[in-house]
């Protein structure tokens, strides 16, 4: 297996540089530590490092260095597409090199070969209620996995360290592999008659999960999902699902227990589930209007909702300064295949007229949209229309992610997470607050 040579070959020198640093320049100070820091999330310090991805404020996510444009260009394409294979993508995620086609195809063929689920993960899902939010399911799903886990049966028969690695990606393989039809059997269980369509072993990994919730015949959707795949797959190691699945595994708890933690902090409405809050304003400004409303009406609207204390949802990011390429990848999408769509319409209006009403006070760092304003809007344009099931779209596309800082975590010897915590009382000690107790 290619991937497994390239790591293998790459881990003697990543070691050099880590060591050099630890050993050379352990007292070096990357960044202090304020109390605003502390008390409002750790947001912007510099806690890790994160060769597979880095969100720049100005360009947006570089995925091993690769833009977002340069990806969906460069990455060999699909069977009778302009969108990339996933396949391809997590080559790069995981080996830092762009694939030729026969190494997308390698990751690809991996995937068709590992793709079943054992019968019990259907039968976990099927106990539960069906008013179950799919992201638990999902989370469900993956947790019951976790029996498969080769590098959990291989540590408790003893293992070095130094293999530590490639267990994690056999792991990653094998859940990356059944990932599409694990959200496609929740989503045909739970919204239609419970089974799932056969898939199609000529298609690529992004287009049969299309074809199993019954899109097969749709080559538009399947061109969706193969960008909606490749955009979402990672955005730095800090974020919470990317952070939480890091935290978990480097205890070394294995790739399903980890993923199942990323996953349950995607699921929270400040994170993942806010594509979902994205395109329930988008319906909701246009049931108000009954119609597209004009310019001045829109305007009128926003800043109602900005006075009574509420939400753009979709405008702002931590990190960006600018517009987020992902939505500008999805708007270009929709420019092409559904200019005329009133929901994509309004998205439109929206990013026209939101940014500098959100900007007039001058609080907002960035008040232009981010990857959650636009997507919910393709996928309700194409039927999908089960908004609560959007976040488990972006599960599978997290996974490609978070599956590759694991094993590197691993390939690299990372140790287990443990920063310490204050007491209040000591934070007011420290700033002359109150006096120390003699």
């Amino acid at each position: 297996m290619k991937i497994r040579e390239k790591i293998r070959e790459q881990i003697p020198q990543w070691m050099e540089r880590i060591q050099r640093l630890k050993k050379d320049h352990s007292d070096f100070v990357v960044g202090e530590v304020t109390i605003e820091q502390i008390l409002s999330g750790i947001r912007g310090v510099q806690i890790s490092i994160s060769d597979i991805s880095y969100v720049d404020p100005y360009e947006g996510i570089r995925l091993r260095g690769y833009t977002i444009p340069q990806v969906l260009s460069l990455l060999p394409k699909a069977k009778n597409s302009e969108m990339p294979l996933a396949g391809g993508l997590y080559y790069l995620l995981l080996t830092g090199e762009l694939p030729n086609r026969d190494e997308a195809e390698e990751v690809e063929d991996i995937w068709r070969s590992r793709s079943d689920v054992p019968q019990y993960v259907w039968d976990v899902i099927r106990a539960m209620p069906r008013e179950t939010h799919p992201m638990t399911l999902f989370s469900q799903a993956i947790m019951a996995l976790q029996p498969q886990s080769l590098f959990a049966k291989a540590y408790l028969e003893g293992l070095p360290k130094s293999q530590y690695w490639e267990y994690y990606l056999e792991d990653s393989l094998n859940l990356t592999a059944k990932i599409p039809k694990i959200a496609a059997f929740i989503f045909c269980w739970k919204y239609k008659n419970g089974e799932i369509e056969s898939p199609d072993p000529d298609l690529d990994w992004s287009a049969r999960f299309a074809q199993m919730i019954g899109k097969g015949a749709d080559r538009q959707y399947q061109e969706l999902m193969r960008l909606y795949l490749v955009i979402h797959s990672d955005h730095e190691g800090a974020n919470v699902s990317a952070h939480t699945s890091h935290l978990v595994s480097s205890a070394l708890s294995d790739i399903y227990l980890s993923s199942a933690a990323g996953m349950n902090g995607l699921a929270g409405p400040l994170h993942g589930l806010a594509n979902q809050e994205c395109i329930r304003w988008l319906i909701n400004v246009y049931e108000v209007f009954g119609r597209l409303p004009s310019d001045e009406e829109l305007e009128g609207y926003i800043r109602t909702q900005l006075s009574a204390g509420y939400v753009i949802p979709g405008y702002g990011h931590a990190v960006l300064r600018v517009t987020d390429p992902r939505f500008t990848a999805q708007m270009e999408f929709a420019e092409r295949y559904l200019p005329n769509d009133p929901l994509f319409q309004l998205v439109k209006q929206v990013y026209r007229l939101a940014p500098s009403i959100l900007g007039e006070n001058g609080k907002i760092k960035n008040p232009r949209p981010n990857v959650d304003a636009i997507n919910g809007c393709l996928q309700y344009y194409y039927g999908v229309r089960e908004v609560d099931f959007y976040t488990v779209l972006f599960g599978v596309s997290r996974i490609l992610g978070l599956t590759a800082h694991a094993v590197w975590a691993r390939a690299l010897g990372k140790p287990i997470e443990r920063p310490k915590s204050l007491t209040t009382r000591m934070l007011e000690e420290r700033v002359g607050i109150i006096q120390t107790e003699p």
